[in-house]
C-alpha cells in the first residue's frame, strides 16, 4: 500500500510540475493559446485571470493581434461567371481540428436571415432554416451577451437587410467592420460609415475579423489573439463562388482552430475575401435542416439562439 502511494503522488507531482511548467516555463506557445483563448470570450476571461497578472496578460495580447487594413473590397476585382445552383460539402481534417467547407456556386442564393423576435428573442438556426426554406445554414455575426445570459435578441453592430438598416446597436469592437452583399451578389468587407454601408450593401452585418480582402491576407502577429475554438467564416472566390466555412472546437477529437488556421484555410480553397464571423458556441452548420458540426452551447442538440445567419436559399 505504501509503494502505491508512493506512486501515485509521484504522478501527482510530475503532473502538477508540466503543468506549472506549462503555465509559467520558457516556452510560451501554452501561455500564449490559453490567454488568448479566454479572453477572446466573454464567459471564460476569468480563467487567464487566475493564472496571471494584469501586465502579463496585457504583453501576451499585444504580442497576438490581428494587424487590420481599412482596404475595402474592390467589386470589379470579382466577375461572376458561375451560377450553377448546385454546392460541394468539403470535410477538412487537420491534426488539431475538423472543419467543413461549402462551396456555394450561385452567389445570388445567398441571403441574410435575422430571428423573427429580432430585438426580443434569438431563434435557433434549425428553426430559421426551416421557416426560410435554407438549403444551407450558419451563424452570422455575434450579439449583445450582458452576464452571458442573452437570449441572443440583439446583434452587434449595424444589421442591413434589402438595402434597409433592421437593427444598430454598439456595445463592443470586435474587429473587421461591415460583411455582406451587394445588389451584384458580391461580397464586400470594409470599414465605413453607415450611410455609405446603406449605399452599398443589399444584405449585411458588423463583425469580423477580416481575413483576406482583395486576395491579400490580413497580417496576423502570433497566433492573432483570438485562441483556438471553434469557427465560423465566410468568403468569396474571384468566380463568384461563396465559400462557408465552420470548424469543430473544444471536444476531444477537434480543439479548435486560430485565426491563421481559418485564414489559411480560406486562402488554400481560393477566397479572394473573407472574413471571421461568430465562433465559439456560435459555430453551426446545418445543410437540409441536418446539423453537420457539433455545436459546444446551449439546448441539447448544442444550439443556441441567435440573431443573424447567412442562408442559402433553394
Amino acid at each position: 500500500m505504501k509503494k502505491t502511494k508512493k506512486i501515485i503522488i509521484s504522478i501527482i507531482i510530475f503532473i502538477l510540475f508540466v503543468f506549472l511548467f506549462l503555465l509559467y516555463g520558457p516556452i510560451p506557445t501554452f501561455r500564449e493559446y490559453l490567454i488568448t483563448s479566454s479572453m477572446s470570450t466573454m464567459k471564460h476571461q476569468y480563467i487567464a485571470h487566475i493564472f496571471y497578472s494584469d501586465n502579463t496578460i496585457k504583453e501576451v495580447l499585444d504580442n497576438n493581434k490581428i494587424l487590420e487594413t481599412d482596404e475595402v473590397t474592390n467589386p470589379k476585382l470579382i466577375n461572376i461567371s458561375n451560377n450553377n445552383s448546385k454546392y460541394k460539402l468539403i470535410t477538412i481534417k487537420e491534426k488539431t481540428y475538423t472543419a467543413f467547407l461549402v462551396e456555394i456556386y450561385n452567389p445570388s442564393k445567398v441571403k441574410l436571415a435575422t430571428t423573427k423576435y429580432l430585438g426580443n428573442k434569438g431563434e435557433n438556426i434549425l428553426d430559421v432554416s426551416k421557416r426560410e426554406k435554407a438549403i444551407i445554414s450558419i451563424n452570422g455575426g455575434g450579439f449583445y451577451d450582458p452576464n452571458w445570459s442573452s437570449n441572443g435578441e440583439i446583434p452587434h453592430g449595424v444589421v442591413i437587410k434589402n438595402n434597409k438598416v433592421i437593427s444598430n446597436y454598439k456595445d463592443a469592437s470586435v474587429g473587421g467592420g461591415y460583411i455582406g452583399f451587394n445588389k451584384e451578389n458580391k461580397l464586400i468587407l470594409g470599414k465605413m460609415s453607415k450611410e455609405k454601408a446603406i449605399s452599398i450593401y443589399k444584405d449585411a452585418i458588423e463583425f469580423g475579423p477580416f481575413l483576406i480582402i482583395n486576395g491579400k491576407q490580413t497580417k496576423i502577429k502570433g497566433n492573432g489573439g483570438w485562441g483556438i475554438a471553434p469557427r465560423t467564416a465566410i468568403g468569396q472566390r474571384k468566380d463568384g463562388t461563396v465559400l462557408f466555412l465552420v470548424v469543430n472546437g473544444r471536444i476531444p477529437s477537434s480543439i479548435g482552430a486560430s485565426m491563421n488556421d481559418i485564414s489559411d484555410l480560406m486562402k488554400k480553397y481560393g477566397a479572394y475575401n473573407a472574413a471571421n464571423l461568430d465562433g465559439g458556441s456560435s459555430s453551426e452548420l446545418v445543410i437540409k435542416n441536418k446539423i453537420i458540426n457539433i455545436p459546444v452551447g446551449g439546448d441539447k442538440l448544442g444550439l443556441r439562439n441567435m440573431p443573424t445567419f447567412w442562408i442559402v436559399k433553394k
